[in-house]
């Protein structure tokens, strides 16, 4: 669980049920900030963008979500659910530095009941298809559910749904306030698993392998369906073997009778001129990939390009990981491998 340093409320947050109890729980364990007019990042401490993005890793905004537009969130789902955004995690390589790299801290939108109204509208536009919402699109939610509660609402909500889906998924382990949450099955929980060597390298402030299929086993025995990203994929000297050995150390440790189908993501490394010139600034010493002479320029959905692997390149992944996948987990389903 996300214990924050600071905690900065915007105008209005606490005139909602969740701002309320999030000040209750915090009002004497961490440093409050109540705005007036909504300029938060006067309010975190920080010389330099190290030390800003160090400070913002340890902010909690809880703010009220503005305007109900939905960002499209392919090939995962059809939208994201905007929870909240930001992590608490200290991944070098993260996406979320392309558009959140001047805001490192982690914000919950209290208006969930807006939010949710609005998808139940979005999910009425396209019936009788069903609607896949993406409650991780721009966060890895887990670490502040325990006393956000906004998944376990969204899972409650999308349950009674005859036209809705939900997924999230994360790099941490704290799943226990969900295993008792009437889910109805029409929720999926996938947790992101890599090599041991990406998760040492890259990968700080995250909970380990071990305790992250661990979790993912408890949401399993508690009827979920559960899925796994393999993301982001290096194409390192001897990724083979690390990764085919990553997929048959989960094969041994999940069980062999669960009701759902597990489902597979796989996604390939690739960055944006702006994360990688954030990631440059705040990891001076960071050792990923970034050589733009050695990857393909290829633009994406949200209409900024992005340096991906060469195409012989992600041809070789994908038969690699459609044959480990087929061979290890013949009974799960590939979602896509890009």
């Amino acid at each position: 669980m996300f214990i924050p340093k600071r905690i900065i409320f915007e105008k209005n947050a606490l005139n909602y049920e969740m701002g309320k109890n999030i000040y209750e729980k915090f009002k004497d364990k961490a440093e409050i900030i109540t705005l007036t007019n909504n300029k938060i990042k006067g309010n975190i401490p920080g010389d330099n963008i190290m030390e800003y993005y160090k400070e913002g890793k340890n902010t909690l905004v809880v703010g009220v979500k503005k305007g109900y537009k939905f960002q499209s969130c392919k090939p995962s789902a059809h939208w994201q659910l905007p929870l909240l955004s930001g992590c608490v995690g200290n991944c070098q390589y993260c996406y979320l530095n392309t558009n959140l790299g001047d805001k490192p801290f982690i914000k919950i939108n209290v208006n969930i009941d807006d939010i949710l109204n609005r998808a139940q509208e979005y999910m009425y536009e396209r019936k009788p298809k069903i609607t896949i919402f993406e409650g991780s699109a721009t966060s890895d939610p887990i670490p502040v559910e325990p006393y956000t509660h906004c998944l376990k609402k969204a899972i409650e909500f999308f349950a009674k749904s005859e036209y809705g889906r939900f997924r999230f998924v994360t790099k941490f382990d704290n799943v226990d306030t969900l295993l008792d949450v009437d889910h109805k099955e029409k929720t999926e929980a996938r947790f992101t698993i890599n090599t041991q060597k990406v998760i040492d390298d890259y990968e700080k402030r995250t909970a380990n392998r071990e305790k992250r299929i661990e979790a993912s086993v408890k949401m399993m025995k508690a009827g979920y369906p559960v899925g796994y990203i393999i993301a982001p994929v290096f194409m390192y000297e001897g990724w083979e073997k690390d990764y085919r050995q990553l997929l048959i150390y989960l094969s041994e440790k999940i069980p062999k009778d669960v009701s759902n189908p597990i489902t597979f993501e796989v996604i390939s490394h690739r960055y944006t001129t702006r994360a990688k010139n954030i990631i440059n600034e705040v990891f001076p010493e960071n050792t990923l990939p970034m050589n733009d002479e050695e990857r393909t320029y290829k633009y994406g959905q949200f209409g900024y390009g992005k340096f991906v692997y060469p195409k012989d390149s992600l041809a070789y992944m994908k038969e690699f990981f459609n044959k480990s996948l087929e061979e290890i987990f013949p009974d799960a389903e590939i979602k896509y491998i890009i």
